[in-house]
């Protein structure tokens, strides 16, 4: 029997992904199942069988396919020098995906992966991981903020990074059920929200009178 590039096996299993994520965002992932799959994909159950046992592991694959994309987008948040710009790039970055037509199946399967995460605590740890890793960059550009004297030192930088991805989950939310959603007017109140954290300026003139 031949052996199988490395290319050709990678290229396999993407071609088997791309049937899993056209399925799950049609129809769910308990309404999809394997032979689904299969057949989507145009290979045989062997050969899909090769690469993924389970339904879950075709949802964990997934989800670490994102995670490694949503690590692209944020590294253009971590090359700013200035954290508070930082959060601005961050909040740019995330509305190009947002209205990124392409990224409509993708945005879909992450909806189902939470509704799944509830019940499931393999997809859940898969789901918490992918949300830690804004998280994380979130505090520390906020930390970094406080720590410069630019952002509230009042504030604690943990809340403000959930609130901001709740805010991003909530826009994901809208966006997949169709909502009539002004992408560029959203995203310009929350680099207001983001701008409100920043530390009031001295007041100068009263600084002169005293």
């Amino acid at each position: 029997m031949p052996k199988i590039s490395d290319k050709k096996r990678e290229g396999r299993r993407q071609q088997i992904l791309e049937a899993a994520l056209a399925c799950f965002a049609e129809n769910g992932f308990h309404q999809t199942g394997m032979a689904d799959i299969v057949k989507r994909s145009g290979l045989s159950h062997g050969a899909v069988y090769l690469y993924f046992q389970s339904k879950d592991d075709l949802i964990e694959a997934l989800a670490d396919d994102r995670h490694r994309r949503e690590a692209v987008l944020n590294s253009v948040a971590q090359g700013s020098g200035d954290p508070i710009e930082g959060l601005h790039a961050l909040v740019r970055v995330y509305a190009q995906w947002l209205t990124d037509p392409a990224g409509e199946a993708r945005r879909r399967v992450g909806i189902h992966g939470w509704a799944e995460a509830l019940r499931n605590r393999r997809i859940r740890s898969s789901v918490v991981e992918g949300i830690d890793m804004p998280r994380a960059l979130i505090v520390a550009l906020v930390e970094r903020g406080q720590h410069d004297g630019l952002i509230k030192r009042e504030l604690r930088a943990e809340a403000i990074a959930r609130v901001l991805i709740a805010t991003f989950q909530g826009f994901v939310l809208q966006q997949c059920w169709g909502e009539d959603l002004d992408v560029d007017a959203c995203m310009a109140a929350v680099d207001n929200v983001i701008d409100g954290l920043r530390m009031p300026k001295p007041d100068v003139k009263r600084r002169t009178r005293t």
